[in-house]
């Protein structure tokens, strides 16, 4: 069953009495190359542990399946469990789980699906997912948080929203979530998926991004908490400079406070947030956090 095929996904959807929800961002894929370059750009071996959200009808998780150990798929819409059942009968590799991924302990479901399969336990996993427009940052970010120490995690993504995750310091689409997933791994632009490849079509391109996770993060930041506070402080009102910008999230310091901090940090007084890398955003909060009172 070509789960690509545009016929094949009007008579599965029409079968089960269903239309696609827009509220969802569902727009399935109909090219099947792209399930399979998202599969291979997972960059893991084939004894990994995939978890991958929002499966629809089953187009990338067959592919997966194909690839890997395991997949967990987590469908937040109770209407698809059925269909999956049915697409993905062939598989016996394959979890559906449903659920809201963002209320899902997605270290409890890994665990829980380990010990059901016999599965090892230091078991490598990896995430592969096209995640739904409207959450998409959310998401990311509950995944680097959710304590599951996975080797990559593979997204479609809107093309726009991929400009800004793999952005480098300076540049116009470098913001908060750039630096902050800089901070977990190396974010790196795979290959760009046209409008055209997916039913209902968007009005935009999609972009797949890999974020290769460090398993020993290299920086050393004194607290994760004042580190994301330092970024967004800085990204909130990007035209001002870093102190007036500091100066309004860190309205507890005193302005010539933070100057000295940031000068101590080794960077220009009239210095922009966007211009800093991961490193100094770093270094940066270190002399915030050792200098100051704000926990």
């Amino acid at each position: 069953m070509n789960l690509c095929d545009c016929g094949t996904i009007k008579r599965i959807m029409e079968g089960a009495g269903i239309g696609f929800r827009k509220d969802l961002g569902q727009n399935f894929l109909i090219s099947s190359e792209v399930p399979i370059r998202c599969a291979e750009g997972c960059e893991a071996n084939e004894n990994t542990l995939i978890l991958e959200i929002g499966p629809g009808i089953g187009c990338m998780t067959d592919a997966l399946a194909c690839r890997f150990r395991h997949v967990v798929a987590v469908e937040i819409d109770d209407r698809l469990i059925p269909v999956l059942a049915e697409t993905l009968a062939e598989h016996d590799n394959v979890t559906v789980h449903h659920g809201d991924i963002m209320k899902t302990d997605i270290a409890a479901l890994l665990e829980e699906t380990k010990a059901r399969y016999g599965l090892p336990s230091d078991i490598p996993v990896a995430v592969c997912a096209n995640l739904p427009y409207y959450i998409t940052t959310p998401i990311l970010m509950y995944l680097v948080e959710c304590g599951v120490k996975f080797s990559s995690i593979t997204v479609m993504v809107q093309a726009e929203v991929a400009d800004r995750l793999t952005a480098k310091a300076g540049t116009a689409a470098y913001g908060a979530i750039s630096a902050v997933l800089a901070y977990y791994g190396e974010m790196k632009r795979l290959f760009t998926v046209p409008s055209g490849c997916f039913m209902p079509q968007p009005k935009v391109n999609s972009a797949v991004v890999r974020l290769a996770l460090y398993q020993d993060n290299p920086y050393s930041t004194k607290s994760e908490k004042v580190l994301f506070r330092t970024i967004h402080a800085a990204f909130e009102q990007r035209r001002k400079t870093l102190l007036n910008a500091l100066s309004s999230g860190f309205s507890n310091i005193g302005k010539d406070k933070l100057a000295e901090i940031i000068e101590k940090a080794g960077l220009p007084p009239q210095i922009r947030g966007e211009k800093l890398d991961i490193t100094q955003f770093v270094t940066l909060s270190n002399f915030i956090y050792e200098e100051t009172e704000i926990l």
